[in-house]
């Protein structure tokens, strides 16, 4: 089967494949980060994340991963837990095993039946204004920062 993806269940986890500038970086289970996470290449994350991750590609939550904190990428799959908010520039997948809290902005969504979401979603291009929060909240009591996101002060 030339040219076809070699999972056999759609459902199955993608292995990565770098499409940053071919570096893949691995947060492995039972390891856990608190901190800013900036990279180019993709991030899979199956160990436990609290701070904010920016990925010029691919974000992957694997199954026994958590993040708490926000997310900006090209392309997300999520199949654990995630708290937070994303601003994902293409697509964004929901596996069937993610509970996601948060708010969501995505060029295009995917969900799959099972998938646990709590929060708001928002799709398409954002306001070239917008800006993401920083610590995974709202701007709370700073009006300059409500009207980039276009919340009334």
């Amino acid at each position: 089967m030339l040219g076809k993806d070699k999972r056999s269940f759609d459902n199955e986890e993608p292995s990565l494949n770098g499409n940053g500038n071919g570096s893949v970086n691995l947060i492995s289970a039972g390891t856990v980060i608190e901190g800013e996470i900036n990279c180019r290449g993709d991030l899979r994350v199956d160990g436990k994340v609290t701070g904010r991750i920016t990925s010029k590609s691919k974000v992957v939550i694997g199954t026994t991963g958590e993040v708490e904190g926000d997310i900006i990428c090209q392309h997300a799959d999520i199949f654990g837990k995630y708290n937070g908010n994303m601003r994902i520039h293409e697509i964004l997948f929901m596996k069937s095993s993610c509970h996601i809290k948060g708010d969501v902005h995505a060029g295009k969504l995917v969900v799959e039946a099972g998938a646990v979401f709590s929060g708001h979603c928002h799709m398409g291009e954002a306001p070239a204004a917008e800006v993401m929060p920083r610590n995974g909240k709202h701007h709370e009591g700073n009006p300059e920062a409500e009207k980039k996101i276009g919340v009334p002060a």
